[in-house]
């Protein structure tokens, strides 16, 4: 279920420009814009770390690649983006998502809108940290995923566990690259955590994974290159956006059933009194000018707390978990 602020905001006007996707030929199509870093936003030298202030070069920009998510995520849009489409913008300047995800959607759109400027969230730390070393270290991130693969092939599930295990580690680098592992090697890519924090999914079935796309993930890093990344609130959107601005929810749904009850992504559950607050910051949202969208669940409760608002059913099937009595 999707959405929509009912105000009129500018994307209820025909755009002044067509889309990048919506020109004709081959090369106006795939153009990739990028504007050159500032020399004062470079890395310093010696053994001084990045802040998000700080972006990196990007290591290489694929014309015409359009970037997909590089992780396996539960409630992933990938498969509803077209059906989704129709309640984006036709123009983005400032783009906000606070429940990031795999970042369909934010790949779906910087493809479209090369320009938009992207800032996005997640309380999820590990999530965020990963998403930083693509857009920073791709290949040094790679080489190390390599290693995993090489491991595993040779050890299988006792290397899992015991990449599992490593729940204290402090490098960027490795943290971002046991989270892309234990993704494409647990049970049905899904990220579940106890109440410490600690990665706790089982391993899957396939015994031999590509862990990564080489082409996918230097698309990835050169769609995040101005991306802004923090691991926040989703509250905290209300102190940063402005009139104009995009934002995009899709936080963990409300359960429609005893086995869609899924909310441990981060080890604060997601309740249902975030819920009631993130209404709540929805609708002070809207008030402030901005547009607005949200996904959830076809569920009594979300239709009660977004009556106000303009509410579309979208049909998307979920496999997390198979039921063989059901």
């Amino acid at each position: 279920m999707s959405h929509s602020s009912r105000r009129t905001h500018s994307a209820d006007r025909p755009a002044k420009k067509k889309r990048p996707d919506q020109r004709s030929g081959l090369k106006s199509r795939y153009k990739v814009r990028r504007e050159i870093p500032d020399p004062s936003l470079r890395k310093p030298e010696g053994e001084c770390e990045l802040d998000d202030e700080q972006l990196a070069m990007p290591f290489a920009v694929f014309k015409g690649v359009e970037a997909q998510p590089f992780l396996k995520w539960a409630g992933g849009k990938a498969n509803l983006l077209r059906q989704l489409e129709e309640f984006f913008p036709h123009e983005i300047d400032r783009y906000f998502e606070p429940f990031l995800g795999g970042g369909a959607v934010f790949f779906y759109l910087k493809h479209r809108f090369p320009d938009m400027r992207p800032f996005l969230r997640d309380s999820n730390k590990e999530l965020i940290n990963c998403f930083r070393v693509v857009r920073d270290r791709p290949e040094d991130l790679m080489r190390l995923l390599d290693e995993h693969s090489k491991a595993f092939r040779a050890e299988g599930d006792a290397y899992f566990y015991a990449v599992r295990k490593q729940h204290d580690l402090t490098d960027d680098l490795a943290r971002a690259a046991r989270t892309i592992f234990l993704n494409k090697t647990c049970f049905n890519g899904l990220w579940r955590v106890n109440a410490k924090g600690e990665f706790n999914t089982p391993a899957g079935s396939n015994k031999s994974p590509n862990l990564y796309s080489r082409d996918n993930l230097l698309a990835a890093s050169g769609a995040l290159q101005n991306a802004q990344l923090e691991a926040q609130d989703f509250r905290k959107t209300l102190d940063e956006a402005r009139r104009g601005d995009f934002i995009y929810f899709d936080p963990p749904y409300l359960p429609v059933s005893v086995y869609s009850d899924f909310k441990r992504y981060t080890p604060d559950q997601f309740r249902d009194a975030d819920q009631v607050e993130l209404a709540r910051v929805f609708r002070e949202l809207d008030a402030k000018g901005c547009r607005v969208v949200l996904t959830n669940s076809e569920h009594p409760r979300t239709r009660e707390r977004y009556a106000e608002f303009s509410i579309h059913v979208a049909s998307a099937p979920r496999f997390i978990n198979c039921m063989t009595n059901n």
